[in-house]
């Protein structure tokens, strides 16, 4: 199969090991991965904000983009961007009364998978130790994500795949459905109701006695490991994919370095 990788913003500046654990776990299964090149935000900070003018050039040029290239599916590493591809772009182009531009828009998205869902229900991976060598010896919790509960209702696809990786440990999150308080720019113009969310949130992960959490937004884990960091935890954040693409022979650390061969890189 041919497979797109749309990597989203937040992984591409601050998360790029992320994105190439994504393809190495979809190269792993024997497939092609291609990178639009012209792709970029896909313009959920602006849809959220009210801002659905300016959001139609962001719109237009994530289709484009992925117009451009031949592939089957497209993936990316993040609930709340891919919810934004299947639910918002062609509210947005319909916003502007393009009626080509929201079939185009709908056609992409319809070809636009999460990264569990398409593991999961495209590419059949029921367990990630048998079928993807997956090998994580750490004691971790879960954290799913509102977009990926709530719009691409994902159920517990994430944690599934997450439970069958080998040498893990999964504890239970407490109160695991309520929101981190991120919300893109929400936490920029509500940070007092956000930092009381994070505060609910971070206290619940320290409560399970994991070294780390995980999930499959990187917005959401940059802003739980933020809050975490703030109240000196030694608990940080790593993302599904990248726990997934770990193995025996090299296996990613919790300090963010990947062993490969034995040496450490960045």
């Amino acid at each position: 199969m041919r497979i797109a990788l749309f990597a989203t913003c937040i992984v591409d500046a601050m998360y790029p090991r992320t994105a190439r654990a994504t393809v190495a776990i979809l190269e792993r299964l024997g497939h092609e991965v291609v990178f639009p090149a012209g792709q970029a935000c896909c313009g959920q900070m602006h849809v959220n904000s009210g801002y659905l003018p300016e959001a139609v050039p962001v719109v237009r040029n994530h289709i484009e983009a992925f117009e451009s290239q031949d592939y089957d599916v497209a993936v990316a590493p993040s609930g709340s961007c891919v919810a934004s591809v299947k639910h918002q772009h062609a509210m947005v182009a319909r916003s502007c009364g393009d009626a080509a531009l929201e079939a185009r828009a709908e056609a992409v998205g319809a070809k636009t998978y999460e990264l569990s869902a398409l593991l999961t229900d495209v590419l059949g991976i029921t367990n990630a130790a048998e079928q993807l060598g997956s090998w994580f010896p750490h004691n971790v919790t879960y954290h799913p994500s509102c977009h990926g509960m709530r719009l691409l209702r994902l159920g517990d696809r994430q944690l599934n795949l997450l439970q069958t990786v080998g040498g893990i440990t999964v504890q239970p999150l407490p109160q695991a459905d309520q929101c981190c308080g991120f919300g893109g720019t929400f936490s920029m113009k509500n940070a007092d109701v956000s930092t009381a969310m994070l505060e609910d949130k971070t206290a619940n992960i320290r409560a399970t006695g994991a070294e780390l959490c995980s999930g499959g937004d990187a917005s959401c884990l940059l802003h739980i490991g933020g809050g975490l960091s703030r109240e000196g935890s030694s608990v940080t954040t790593l993302h599904l994919a990248d726990i997934l693409a770990s193995t025996r022979e090299n296996p990613v650390s919790v300090t963010g370095d990947v062993l490969v061969s034995g040496k450490a890189s960045r």
